[in-house]
């Protein structure tokens, strides 16, 4: 009953809305003041933290806050896909034919988390792919999984539902319905990785380091498609991709026989930024040989 009342509150609210007013008054130097409580609430390790708390002008430079040199290291394998943010896996697994798992008894589309895309969705059919979920008290800074060249960009609109373990649970079809901005990312060994950031309530803004023209969560946007880049930029792996401006999820997308995880990952696991994930498979299978 209590969830069914607060999904109900959800629909009715004007979340985007809100979410703009809250990207507003983070930017605020009226702001600065919440910053000892946030860092309270959320617990935050300041020793990691690239300068002292008041410095920050505002609660939205203290949330994209870097982090001090050496902070995370960069697994540096050219095999390997690191962790792109700080956070919490919530699901990962196999893209059956055009199938995602949002949570137990809930899937939804490759096709429609990809703006329609169906070329695209072809491309990481039978694919493999990882949920990461931020919470408010991560590094909420994004960074290239892999060295590679930015092959294009897809921005979709979209509603900003919660992406946490309420939403998650509650919400059917939150990770399409959700804003999205992916980077499509290309190397020899891993094909093409999709980096699709989601959106959720109270996320002013997601930025990217590659493309300043793109600005998110703005009144009456439609879906905006960059086929390529000339020249291509190019990120080494674990240089910084973009930001959210508070909250949000991370899905990484893989081309089916690309990559074997590194471990027995399993929902709920923490990562780190750096972190080692996967292994190109191409590369195992030599060395199993």
């Amino acid at each position: 009953m209590k969830d069914r009342m607060l999904l109900t509150l959800l629909h009715a609210l004007p979340k985007k809305t809100i979410s703009r007013w809250m990207g507003r008054f983070a930017r605020s130097p009226v702001s600065k003041r919440f910053i000892p409580y946030y860092i309270k609430r959320f617990d935050i390790n300041l020793s990691e933290v690239e300068k002292p708390w008041e410095e920050y002008e505002s609660l939205m430079e203290f949330f994209v806050r870097r982090l001090k040199p050496g902070a995370r290291p960069v697994d540096p394998s050219p095999d390997t896909v690191v962790s792109p943010v700080d956070g919490t896996i919530s699901q990962l697994g196999t893209i059956t034919r055009d199938t995602l798992i949002q949570a137990k008894g809930l899937d939804y589309r490759l096709e429609d988390l990809l703006g329609g895309d169906r070329e695209r969705a072809k491309q990481f059919e039978n694919g493999t792919f990882v949920t990461i979920y931020l919470s408010p008290r991560d590094y909420h800074r994004i960074h290239a999984p892999i060295k590679g060249r930015i092959q294009g960009l897809t921005y979709i609109p979209g509603t900003l539902f919660p992406v946490n373990t309420f939403g998650v649970r509650t919400v059917r079809g939150l990770f399409v319905r959700n804003e999205r901005l992916i980077t499509y990312l290309t190397s020899p060994a891993l094909g093409t990785v999709a980096v699709i950031k989601v959106g959720a309530t109270n996320v002013g803004s997601v930025k990217v380091t590659y493309d300043p023209e793109i600005v998110t969560n703005q009144p009456r946007q439609n879906q905006l498609e960059k086929k390529s880049y000339d020249p291509e930029p190019e990120l080494e792996k674990g240089q910084e991709l973009g930001r959210f401006e508070f909250g949000s999820t991370v899905i990484l997308l893989f081309e089916k026989g690309k990559i074997q995880w590194c471990r027995d990952w399993r929902p709920e696991d923490p990562v780190q930024m750096g972190q080692p994930i996967a292994k190109a498979a191409l590369r195992l299978q030599h060395t199993v040989k």
